[in-house]
């Protein structure tokens, strides 16, 4: 008798390893900065989450919106930013901070640095939904 993998003895289908090089990301300028999507089901690379990287240039926010479909988490990779929530509620962040946001919570950030703020960010969603205001 062979020995099993552990993902066999559980009788897990046998999943590959995807590998995506940078210039197969899709980026997507905009007036306020640039999203650059480096994991999601367009790109053939996840079926579970959706991973990429939010750029903020100085003294400009992104739209209003929400996402119906799955919960955001945004990590502050560089920069300051605020944040504003559902309610008018702000938070301000900095490097390191994070915020998990809900599916349906409208929100929108405001890069207040003086250089480009950088945000990862990740859905809980490869096919990944927004909706703005």
């Amino acid at each position: 008798m062979g020995e099993k993998t552990v993902g066999e003895a559980a009788g897990a289908q046998a999943r590959t390893a995807s590998v995506l090089m940078v210039d197969q990301t899709q980026t997507i300028d905009a007036e306020w900065g640039q999203l650059r999507w480096f994991a999601n089901h367009e790109l053939g690379n996840s079926s579970d989450v959706t991973v990429g990287r939010c750029v903020l240039k100085p003294g400009r926010e992104n739209p209003r919106h929400l996402h119906p479909n799955c919960a955001e988490v945004l990590v502050v990779m560089k920069g300051r930013i605020r944040h504003t929530l559902d309610a008018g509620r702000d938070v301000e962040m900095g490097v390191g901070d994070t915020i998990s946001i809900p599916a349906n919570m409208a929100h929108r950030a405001l890069n207040i640095g003086d250089g480009d703020a950088e945000l990862m960010i990740v859905f809980s969603s490869a096919r990944r939904e927004v909706q703005g205001e």
